[in-house]
């Protein structure tokens, strides 16, 4: 992996796939390599799915992969990179859930999600788990609630930005119970985490990779998943459903996308490659490590579930408060 510097405070790294060049006389899509511009930073759950499902892509199809990152603006930079190159299937937008939320946190988004991308395929499906410091005077999903509604705006909860799955599931538990807390977001997302750890911020929603060994450790106490059943990595940890909180049964997502007008052969051909990656054991191993599900599909799947995200985060938002920027 190759490290460029810094440009307009956007870190890009680039990662060549190590594959050969389709031959002469093969299929005509791909004549040339195929980039994918990731929304993400680098080693993100969303980037590392996305390379791997593209090494394993490369190696299947002998195609040459070269992953980017574009990250910044809850994924939107990325979307503009994808959006300069022709609608021809060879660049292709990796984003996650943060991209359906930015319609309603953007004043002037430079694009249109649901009309200027053509959707390709969902790769993932994953939870997230409420997690506070276990000095903390709530240690249980009740309990908090019970706490929080003593002590309106008096407590707060934390993020790795606005927009973030985290920033978002809080405000959606702040709208299912009730309760008032106050959301800091945070540039660096360890440092929101050592923060839940010194007890200056009081819960969190996180996906459960940064996390896990903290809990195993009891360094933090795990209180519920926002998955619809127990995650196999955390199968003690109650689901919100069977703690009375369905409404905040929730996922975060990482899926792929082209350029609007790209032709249909070219999504589909795109697409078969893709959902054969992800049935690959390797692919479903390291999806595994990281408590993620692969969901793969047609482009309609995927497609179903921008537009209902949408939606529902754009809802969230409002009834938050949050204007536009």
């Amino acid at each position: 992996m190759k490290r460029s510097g810094t440009l307009l405070a956007v870190g890009v790294a680039v990662f060549i796939v190590a594959a050969k060049p389709s031959p002469a006389g093969s299929q005509a899509f791909p004549s040339q390599n195929i980039r994918i511009v990731v929304g993400s930073g680098v080693s993100t759950p969303s980037d590392i799915l996305a390379r791997v499902v593209a090494t394993e892509v490369s190696a299947a199809e002998k195609w040459t992969v070269v992953v980017e990152n574009r990250a910044g603006a809850s994924n939107t930079l990325g979307g503009v990179e994808v959006l300069k190159s022709p609608a021809d299937g060879y660049t292709i937008f990796n984003a996650g859930l943060p991209i359906a939320a930015a319609p309603a946190l953007q004043a002037k988004m430079q694009f249109d999600l649901l009309k200027d991308f053509q959707p390709l395929i969902q790769l993932s499906r994953n939870y997230n788990v409420l997690v506070v410091n276990p000095t903390f005077e709530a240690q249980s999903l009740s309990d908090l609630v019970a706490v929080l509604k003593k002590k309106p705006d008096q407590l707060n909860f934390s993020s790795g930005g606005l927009g973030t799955p985290a920033h978002l599931v809080g405000e959606l538990f702040k709208q299912q119970t009730g309760v008032r807390a106050a959301h800091v977001p945070y540039v660096q997302f360890p440092q929101a985490i050592n923060d839940l750890l010194n007890g200056t911020n009081h819960f969190m929603f996180i996906t459960t990779l940064p996390v896990m060994g903290l809990i195993k450790d009891s360094k933090l106490n795990a209180l519920a998943v926002t998955a619809p059943k127990r995650l196999e990595a955390l199968p003690e940890v109650k689901t919100v459903g069977e703690l009375g909180f369905s409404g905040l049964t929730v996922g975060d997502w990482s899926g792929m996308m082209v350029k609007a007008g790209t032709p249909p052969a070219i999504v589909e051909r795109l697409n078969v490659a893709l959902n054969a990656a992800l049935e690959k054991p390797a692919v479903l191993s390291a999806f595994g490590r990281l408590a993620a599900e692969p969901v793969g599909g047609g482009p309609d799947v995927f497609g179903k579930q921008l537009r209902e995200d949408v939606e529902r985060w754009g809802k969230v938002i409002a009834a938050s408060g949050i204007k536009p920027k």
